[in-house]
């Protein structure tokens, strides 16, 4: 196999978002896959197959993958709005609506306000 270069890395990462958009989740993941293993600081690259394994119904691994960007970034507010979609999928409501209320407190997005349901 040739040598991955940081080039090819970006390349296979744009790919992966192609894949993604494309409703290719897998592929997408399979392509991150090498990307992380080579830049496992890349936290643009981690976000990108959260998303990919929360489309996979992989929820667990997005779960993990969320919350390292979270650890990073703890005030993405998307990263944040993503976990509770997550861990609503799981039947996970109390940490849902804690990430939900967080998203939309770092972002007014409607859709996190309305997710966040602060009058309840």
């Amino acid at each position: 196999m040739p040598e991955r270069t940081p080039e090819t890395h970006v390349i296979d990462y744009r790919a992966a978002e192609q894949l993604l958009a494309a409703r290719d989740p897998r592929g997408a993941v399979k392509l991150l896959d090498g990307v992380i293993a080579a830049h496992p600081e890349n936290t643009a690259a981690r976000l990108l197959r959260a998303r990919a394994f929360f489309a996979a119904a992989q929820l667990r691994s997005a779960e993990l993958e969320f919350t390292i960007v979270l650890e990073r970034e703890p005030d993405n507010a998307y990263a944040h709005f993503a976990l509770a979609r997550t861990y609503e999928r799981q039947s996970r409501p109390d940490l849902a609506r804690r990430h939900f209320r967080l998203a939309a407190a770092l972002d007014p997005n409607p859709e996190y306000l309305q997710r966040a349901r602060f009058d309840t």
